[in-house]
């Protein structure tokens, strides 16, 4: 039998934007998400190696679920330019027509940040380095638009699915080696 490696991808637990679906900034937890962010421990079993997003909220996330995370820039969020720590509501408002643009095209860059595309091109080279069948498991506490794009890359599945998946605050998604692919074997798991 072939060893498989499994990585966990953690979404980072909730935020005051979080809480009403905005653009993160990079602010800390509210006292719900450090609640929930120390529940995780019960839906990643074993240890292994635990890396994190270099923000707060990635950070605080990993700490309150008990794992020494070690930075891993590539699990940054998604950069939004000049839309960066606006609301969606403020996005709507100075650029609807951007706003509809960028969550129907993939290629779009109305924000002067990252295309979804090159997200997913950052996801497929970071989950590329990590398949190493055996190695052991990879705790990853992150962002949904990473979690979004490791879901895509694991299913062969068009950019345009991007905006399909849902990753909910401490929420968790596991991926599986196989071959020289991954498997998408849960998603969006928020208990135990």
């Amino acid at each position: 039998m072939t060893a498989v490696r499994r990585v966990l991808l953690v979404r980072h637990a909730g935020t005051a934007a979080t809480r009403h679906g905005d653009v993160a900034a990079d602010e800390p937890l509210t006292d719900a998400g450090r609640r929930a962010a120390a529940q995780l421990r019960s839906l990643v079993p074993g240890g292994g190696v635990a890396v994190c997003s270099p923000t707060a909220r990635a950070r605080e996330t990993a700490v309150a679920a008990g794992w020494p995370a070690v930075d891993e820039p590539r699990l940054g969020p998604l950069d939004l330019g000049l839309w960066g720590s606006k609301s969606l509501q403020e996005i709507g408002g100075m650029d609807p027509a951007g706003l509809v643009r960028w969550l129907s095209d993939p290629s779009a860059r109305p924000h002067g940040g990252e295309t979804v595309l090159e997200l997913i091109e950052r996801v497929r080279n970071t989950l590329a380095a990590w398949h190493e069948p055996g190695a052991g498991d990879l705790v990853a506490v992150t962002h949904a638009a990473i979690v979004r794009a490791a879901v895509v890359v694991a299913m062969g599945a068009p950019a345009e699915s991007f905006w399909r998946v849902d990753v909910t605050p401490s929420s968790v998604t596991e991926l599986h080696t196989r071959g020289s692919g991954w498997v998408l074997v849960r998603t969006n798991v928020t208990s135990a």
